[in-house]
């Protein structure tokens, strides 16, 4: 059993790595591009305002970037819906500048520069309306320029990586199906043992009693 298990455990590592190179690169091949845009903007305090705190407020406005643009107008901008807006927009702060960048991924380069534009936007329309409360504003430091290539893999790199990941679930799989054989071989002859055992001690008879001798009559 063992000599027929042995070839086919030997197919498996590279089976494995062919089916997850062909799974990636079709994945790569078959998903549509993404592109990615960024805008900049920064957070600047009032002349009668603390310093410290535009940072401080770069870091709220960072967390509520794509909140203030859906309730405002940067969906309009875009030509996006609020949904599309919400997920494929991210705002990152810096913790040691009151700077915040908006990057916007898309199937087309357009589209991506519109969303991290009107992103952007709706944040210094909105710090304009609440400066007088808060004492800083949002101002535009540097627009989404259009990306040239995609920031999706390509389908090569899809099949490099689906190869890799179907060589490591190859490998698992060789190391756990020797220990379940192991561990069923070793069961079957632990079941045979104690079966040759209960034979054996059945067909050895047991030591014959001491027959009843009658004692003798009292004269």
């Amino acid at each position: 059993m063992k000599a027929l298990r042995t070839p086919r455990r030997r197919w498996v590592l590279p089976a494995s790595v062919l089916i997850g190179a062909t799974l990636g690169g079709g994945y790569g091949a078959l998903k549509a591009p993404e592109y990615a845009a960024t805008s900049y903007v920064i957070v600047v305090p009032g002349e009668k305002s603390d310093p410290a705190a535009a940072l401080g407020f770069a870091q709220a406005y960072g967390r509520v970037a794509t909140d203030i643009a859906v309730t405002g107008d940067a969906q309009v901008w875009a030509g996006v819906s609020a949904q599309t807006l919400r997920s494929s927009v991210q705002a990152a702060t810096s913790p040691d500048a009151p700077m915040i960048s908006i990057t916007a991924r898309a199937a087309k380069p357009g589209r991506a520069v519109s969303m991290a534009d009107g992103v952007a936007r709706a944040l210094v329309l909105n710090s304009s309306h609440v400066a007088g409360s808060t004492g800083v504003k949002v101002v535009q430091f540097s627009r989404a320029t259009k990306p040239v290539d995609p920031v999706s893999p390509s389908a090569p790199l899809s099949a490099l990586v689906g190869g890799c990941a179907g060589g490591l679930l190859g490998g698992l799989v060789l190391l756990v199906r020797p220990k379940r054989a192991g561990r069923t071989e070793s069961g079957a002859e632990a079941r045979t043992e104690a079966r040759n055992s209960r034979q054996t001690s059945s067909a050895v008879p047991g030591p014959a009693g001491a027959q009843h001798q009658p004692e003798p009559e009292a004269v």
